[in-house]
């Protein structure tokens, strides 16, 4: 058995990592085998499971209701707000399909992302024309630092029309979507 020590660890081929693990520095003299990766968790993701009509030119939070999955019940459905407990960095996303209930042009939409009742990002929404309504869409992502106790997120939404009859489309799990998970550092 052959025996080597490298920054003054003496380890032999017998040793071996566990899995999850690989042979780090620990400081500049010493080395052992370390956990490496992590998992992505807290996560989430959000759908609605029905239309929510939105006044005209308002800021609206979407009533995003039903959960796809929220590994650590830090989604709130009632609130439609993520509060990790978890402090680090998240990728946090959000689509929205937004409609004008008549057949009247949609002037702009608006996708955001509010952080502690606060505009963190937004973007505005392309919109396109059929024969019945106009629809706007915006996808939204962004990295958002939580502090593990206080900090939340929200998605919101805006729309102006010439008619002021608008809804956010529901019940459908690809649509409208709003999700987030810890990155790892």
């Amino acid at each position: 058995m052959a025996i080597t020590t490298i920054n003054n660890r003496a380890i032999n081929r017998a040793d071996t990592a566990a899995s999850g693990e690989s042979w780090t520095a620990t400081s500049a003299t010493a080395s052992d085998f370390q956990a490496v990766g992590g998992a992505n968790t807290p996560a989430f993701k959000t759908y609605m499971s029905a239309d929510q009509t939105i006044a005209d030119n308002t800021w609206t939070k979407v009533n995003f209701d039903t959960e796809v999955f929220d590994t650590n019940s830090m989604y709130d459905t009632g609130t439609y707000r993520f509060t990790p407990t978890v402090a680090g960095k998240y990728f946090v996303y959000t689509s929205l399909i937004i409609e004008s209930l008549t057949a009247i042009k949609i002037e702009y939409a608006n996708v955001a992302l509010y952080k502690n009742g606060s505009t963190e990002l937004k973007t505005t929404a392309v919109y396109s024309a059929d024969n019945v309504s106009w629809q706007a869409g915006g996808v939204l992502s962004t990295v958002i630092e939580f502090n593990g106790s206080s900090d939340y997120v929200e998605s919101y939404a805006r729309v102006k029309t010439f008619s002021g009859s608008n809804k956010i489309e529901g019940g459908n799990s690809s649509d409208n979507v709003f999700g987030a998970y810890k990155i790892i550092e």
